[in-house]
């Protein structure tokens, strides 16, 4: 099995890391900015588009918020245990969104994850998870998890406030996102494949070489 991980809001908690970011640039006190409950470019603390990208440069160049941010609870313990069963872990991440910090951005996810243990075979950075292959995915954004769905990828929502509106499945933590997976494993095992032909596969069968027919002379 094949798991797509998303990093920010699954992984790593990037809007932890933003908000104390936004405070040092506005010189804000941090619990002014309240939790996000829609996926935008968080206009919840008042920013416009091109205000929150500039925002999110300064983050990443100045403060290097992708390789300081904190890790979610439990995260590196669960994907071990996924790879140790023999799930191959597959980071995939939009991070590249802008010109001229794309060295920084790789460097400090690679950095990150090293330092936090994460397992991974691929590292992926690109919006267009859908072609990504990978047989489950696991996602917090909204726009992410109905473009899996609608591509016919099967995808479970990595709980968050701005989420809230999708159908399940749904882990609100690592600990259930093992659960899930491991469940997905089990019944990959007990699978039975069905026969090729329209032989019924209890009937017995002949085991020895097919007879040349008779000639008439």
């Amino acid at each position: 099995m094949v798991l797509g991980v998303d990093l920010d809001g699954v992984c790593a908690d990037y809007e932890g890391a933003f908000r104390a970011s936004v405070g040092r640039q506005r010189d804000l006190d941090v619990t002014t900015l309240p939790p996000q409950t829609r996926m935008d470019a968080y206009s919840e603390w008042g920013f416009t588009f091109e205000e929150f990208e500039e925002a999110h440069r300064r983050a990443v160049l100045e403060d290097r918020m992708f390789r300081h941010m904190e890790p979610l609870p439990g995260v590196s313990e669960a994907l071990w245990e996924l790879s140790d069963r023999g799930v191959w872990i597959r980071i995939i991440t939009h991070r590249l969104i802008f010109n001229w910090a794309h060295e920084t951005s790789a460097a400090d996810t690679a950095a990150w994850l090293d330092a936090n243990r994460i397992p991974y075979r691929d590292l992926c950075f690109i919006g267009d998870k859908p072609n990504v292959g990978a047989d489950l995915y696991i996602d917090d954004s909204p726009g992410n998890i109905v473009s899996l769905r609608e591509a016919g990828r099967a995808a479970i929502v990595f709980d968050q406030p701005y989420n809230r509106h999708l159908p399940g499945p749904r882990a609100t933590s690592w600990a259930e996102v093992l659960a899930y997976v491991v469940d997905e494993l089990d019944a990959r095992d007990r699978q039975v494949e069905l026969p090729l032909d329209d032989v019924d596969p209890l009937a017995p069968r002949s085991t020895g070489a097919p007879r040349r027919p008779e000639s008439d002379a």
